[in-house]
């Protein structure tokens, strides 16, 4: 059965003051246990003092990237086997910015999922369409190259520690947000696609989440959608009570 999630990703915010202020507001007022996973992923710099912050809570410390390689010659990046070594055991790979400031390719994060996966981290995985593409009516097209260049070289096995996030990027930071039937529209054909790929075991039992601009004011009602099961939440997620609201819109 799959699970309720809400996963925040703090990007390039909070330096070490920063992040301990958040953490230490979100560890005093989750006063209830969640009904779903909840995740914050905060800068490399801050992952091990996140992790024992919030290790005796329901609250997870993920990753929000890492390299493809073992080891190497790759100045500033961070392997799979170090996020293992301070806990960490998810990591957010994809997301948009990644694909468009940083040029990831589908090919690039086929190798990291696999390299991920390997490691036995769970992965988060980002794909979703720019505004150009729904406009051209272009963006189920797109969203099937992405899952299909990226993630469908993977072992039936293997989806229990894959999660999807569809990032509309027209609604990221924006203040724009797909609709609710936007949403599920989405979510239902990326079902449909994975169980016409694998199976509809896989298809009916990976989360989807939804990533782009959800707010307190929205979250129950795109979470309510049948097939969106949390969010991938960006800047709400940088306040404490914003984000926990959004955690108990389930």
């Amino acid at each position: 059965m799959r699970k309720n999630i809400v996963a925040g990703n703090w990007k390039m915010n909070n330096d070490l003051a920063e992040t301990k202020e958040l953490l230490g507001h979100l560890k005093m007022q989750l006063v209830k246990e969640p009904e779903a996973e909840v995740m914050v992923a905060p800068a490399f710099t801050n992952l091990y003092e996140a992790f024992q912050t919030l290790k005796s809570t329901p609250i997870q410390v993920i990753a929000q990237n890492m390299h493809q390689a073992k080891s190497g010659a790759f100045t500033g990046e961070v392997s799979a086997k170090m996020l293992k070594s301070i806990g960490i055991n998810t990591v957010i790979l994809g997301h948009s910015e990644r694909r468009a400031h940083f040029h990831e390719t589908n090919e690039i994060l086929a190798e990291k999922v696999n390299a991920a996966l390997e490691n036995e981290l769970r992965v988060i995985f980002c794909f979703g369409e720019e505004l150009e593409d729904r406009k051209s009516e272009n963006h189920f097209n797109l969203v099937e190259k992405q899952l299909k260049e990226s993630l469908y070289q993977i072992s039936e096995d293997n989806w229990k520690n894959i999660v999807l996030a569809y990032e509309p990027v027209w609604a990221i930071g924006t203040g724009e947000t797909a609709s609710p039937e936007q949403a599920q529209e989405m979510h239902a054909f990326i079902r449909n696609n994975i169980a016409d790929a694998f199976n509809d075991d896989i298809a009916q039992n990976v989360s989807i989440l939804y990533g782009g601009s959800v707010k307190p004011d929205n979250a129950a009602e795109i979470f309510a959608k049948e097939d969106v099961d949390g969010g991938l939440i960006g800047g709400a997620s940088l306040k404490a009570v914003d984000f926990l609201e959004i955690v108990n819109s389930f």
